[in-house]
C-alpha cells in the first residue's frame, strides 16, 4: 500500500528541487550577462584610449616631404573630407552616381590643380618691361560713308558651367553634386596648395591628395555596404533563460528516484543560492 506521508514529502521534495535548480540557473545566466556587458565596456574603453594614443602621435609625427606635412593639414583641419562624404553618401538610388560623384571630383582636382603646378614649374611671372608701340588705324567700318549690310547681332551662346565641368558618359545626378561641393572645397585645396614653392613637395602634395581622395571614396563605399551581425550564440542563450516564453508550457521533469537526483546535485551550492 502507497505511502501518502512520505509520498506527499517526495512531491515536496522534487518541487523544491526543481525550484532550486531555476534559480541557479537565473543566478548563472545573470552572471554570464554581467561578464559579457562588463567585456563590452572594457573593449570599448580600450578601443578609446587606442584611438587617443594613435591621434597623439599622428599629431606628433611629421613627414620628411613638406608637401605631405602640407597635405595632411588639409586634410585633419578643413571640411574636405565631411564634405565629400555627406555628399558621396546621399547618391543611394545605385552606384554609378557614387562612381560619377567620385570620378568628377577627382578630375576637377587634378585639374584645378594643373594650371596652379604649371605656373609655379615655370617659375616667377616675369614682368614685361618692353614698351611695344601700337599704331591703331581707323577701321573701314568707321567711315561715315560706310554701308554696314550686315545687320545681324551675333547671339551669345550661355555656357553651362555644370556641362564644362561634366565628363562625358557619366550620371549627371553624380556630376551635379559633384559640381556644387567642388566648389566649397577648391579655394580650400588651392590656398593650401600655394603655399608650396619647392617642385619635390608640390609634386607630392598633388599626387597624395588624388590618391587618399581615392583611397577615401573606397572607404566610403565600404561604409555604406556594412551589414549588421547577428547575435552570437551565448548572448541568444543568456536571453531566453532570462526571459522566458510566459506562453510556452513548463516542461515537466521526468520520472526519476531521490537517491538518482540527490546523487547529481551539489547541495552546498543549492543551498548557497537559495540563502
Amino acid at each position: 500500500m502507497i505511502d501518502r506521508k512520505k509520498l506527499a514529502q517526495e512531491l515536496i521534495l522534487r518541487e523544491n528541487i526543481r525550484k532550486a535548480i531555476k534559480i541557479v540557473q537565473r543566478k548563472r545566466a545573470s552572471d554570464r550577462l554581467n561578464e559579457l556587458k562588463d567585456e563590452k565596456i572594457l573593449r570599448g574603453l580600450l578601443k578609446t584610449l587606442i584611438k587617443e594614443g594613435q591621434s597623439a602621435v599622428a599629431g606628433v609625427a611629421k613627414h620628411d616631404s613638406t608637401g605631405i606635412n602640407a597635405l595632411e593639414d588639409l586634410l585633419k583641419n578643413s571640411n574636405i573630407l565631411s564634405v565629400l562624404e555627406t555628399g558621396f553618401k546621399s547618391l543611394t538610388t545605385d552606384k554609378q552616381q557614387r562612381q560619377s560623384y567620385r570620378n568628377h571630383i577627382l578630375a576637377a582636382v587634378e585639374d584645378s590643380l594643373a594650371p596652379e603646378q604649371s605656373r609655379k614649374n615655370a617659375g616667377e611671372d616675369v614682368e614685361i618691361t618692353e614698351d611695344i608701340d601700337i599704331n591703331i588705324e581707323d577701321r573701314p567700318e568707321d567711315d561715315p560713308d560706310f554701308i554696314d549690310v550686315n545687320d545681324e547681332e551675333v547671339e551669345e551662346v550661355e555656357v553651362d558651367e555644370k556641362e564644362e565641368f561634366g565628363l562625358e558618359g557619366e550620371d549627371k545626378t553624380g556630376r551635379n553634386r559633384a559640381f556644387t561641393d567642388f566648389q566649397s572645397i577648391e579655394k580650400v585645396i588651392l590656398t593650401a596648395f600655394d603655399d608650396l614653392d619647392n617642385a619635390e613637395d608640390i609634386t607630392m602634395f598633388e599626387e597624395y591628395l588624388i590618391k587618399n581622395l581615392s583611397l577615401y571614396f573606397d572607404k566610403f563605399e565600404g561604409e555604406l555596404n556594412v551589414t549588421v551581425e547577428p547575435p552570437s550564440i551565448a548572448d541568444t542563450a543568456v536571453a531566453d533563460v532570462m526571459e522566458p516564453d510566459p506562453g510556452a508550457e513548463e516542461t515537466e521533469i521526468p520520472e526519476f528516484t531521490l537517491q538518482e537526483v540527490i546523487k547529481h546535485l551539489n547541495i552546498d551550492d543549492i543551498i548557497e543560492n537559495l540563502l
